[in-house]
This record gives C-alpha cells, structure tokens and sequence, in this order.
C-alpha cells in the first residue's frame, strides 16, 4: 500500500495511521539517537575517552526503535513477503492471504503485550537496574508495550481493508 493510499483512510482508521506515523518517526529519532551514542563512543575509543553505558542505551534503543517501526510495516503492508508464492493467484486470494497475516499479526502482538506487561512488572517489582548507568530496566518496556497497542490497532485496520478486498 503507498503512502498516499494510507492518506485516504477516515475516522478511527486515519487517527490511527497517523498515531502509526508519528511513532515510528519517533522510533526514528530515537535510532538516530543511538546512532549519535555509538559515533560519539567510537570517536572516544580514539581519542582515549569512554561514553559510559553505551552499550546499554544502544540495547534500548535499538528495541524501541524496532517495536516502534513494527505498527507502520504492518498499516503500510511493509511486512517480508514471500511473493514467488502469490504472484499468480487472483487479487482477492491475495488480499484474503493479507487478512489471515494481519489477524496472524494481531494476535501475536496481544500475546506479546500481555506477556511484555507482565514482564515489565516484574522488572519493576524487582527493581532492575542497568549495570553502569543504573537506569530502570522497565522503562524500556514502556514504548514497546505501546508499539504493540499500536500493531493491534494497524493490524485490526490491515484486516478490515484486506477482508473487504478479499470480497470484492
């Protein structure tokens, strides 16, 4: 799907897609954040300096950033394909294929958020620290679990539109 066709949607749908949007550019953001960590490190390894916990923020980051692209692959039907498969069956098997990976999706992401929850809280509860910086290890969980809410919703959007393709 283009972008200019994810333009199109209305009500609920199109808030979502733009939720969707701004989180993986946040998700962005943050990967050029960590790129910035790893440049600094790097050019510190060379003058003799350390940047203390890069290692840590960079394995954050780079989780968050990944759950967050998640949500947009899925609205934008980004996701790998394996197209050598489907290129000879008709538009509506292949949007039919389409709905079953989306509810695929949002059934993975719910069994994921669940679970991240509850790990999240026991990370909480048992109060894990990063080893140098010493920053909660549940705040990380945070943004994912928010990227998976937002891959059940683009999933729940990916199935609707595929479904009515597939009827077509």
């Amino acid at each position: 799907m283009a972008f200019d066709e994810a333009q199109t949607r209305s009500g609920a749908a199109a808030a979502v897609a733009q939720a969707v949007t701004a989180w993986a550019l946040l998700g962005g953001v943050v990967l050029l954040g960590i790129v910035v960590i790893n440049v600094l490190s790097v050019a510190g390894g060379i003058v003799g300096t350390t940047f203390p916990g890069d290692f840590e923020l960079t394995e954050m980051g780079i989780a968050i950033a990944v759950f967050a692209f998640l949500p947009y692959c899925q609205l934008m039907d980004a996701n790998v394909t394996a197209d050598i498969f489907t290129s000879g069956l008709p538009e509506r098997r292949v949007a039919a294929l389409r709905a079953l990976a989306a509810l695929i999706a949002m059934a993975f992401a719910a069994i994921l958020l669940w679970r991240m929850y509850l790990g999240m809280l026991d990370q909480k509860t048992y109060n894990y620290m990063t080893t140098i910086l010493q920053v909660p290890v549940w705040w990380a969980f945070v943004p994912i679990l928010v990227s998976l809410a937002l891959l059940i919703a683009a999933s729940i959007i990916s199935l609707a539109e595929n479904a009515g393709e597939a009827r077509r």
